[in-house]
């Protein structure tokens, strides 16, 4: 029994340790102003094992309210997305520039979460 449950504890801290781990970022790259359709490019890192499924979001950090929705995306172990990899309602400042959050999460066959992670830029 002792053994069984130290197992249990090593295979949740490996869990948190992977999900940890996962980063990140992005650069707008060809977007255009005004509700480009097309994702712009991403890049992860420390994606834990057993994700088949990135569930990715926007959100306008200066209009919260506002949705531009996401897509999720079939991960196989690729450590970038290119432009356009989902489609989403882009950014559209009304004026100046606006603070724009994406939240990636490392989802494994049955849409449980493994691992979340974000990343903030400023658009235009």
């Amino acid at each position: 029994m002792r053994l069984f449950i130290a197992g249990m504890i090593s295979l949740a801290m490996a869990s948190a340790a992977s999900a940890a781990g996962m980063k990140v970022s992005f650069d707008w790259g060809p977007t255009q102003k005004c509700f480009d359709s097309k994702s712009p490019p991403i890049k992860l890192s420390g994606v834990p094992e057993g994700t088949v499924k990135l569930d990715i979001r926007m959100v306008d950090l200066n209009v919260v309210d506002f949705v531009h929705g996401g897509g999720k995306v079939a991960y196989s172990g690729q450590n970038t997305l290119p432009y356009a990899a989902f489609t989403y309602r882009g950014p559209c400042p009304p004026t100046g520039r606006h603070k724009y959050r994406f939240t990636v999460k490392a989802l494994d066959a049955k849409g449980k979460m493994l691992a979340k992670a974000a990343a903030d830029r400023m658009f235009p």
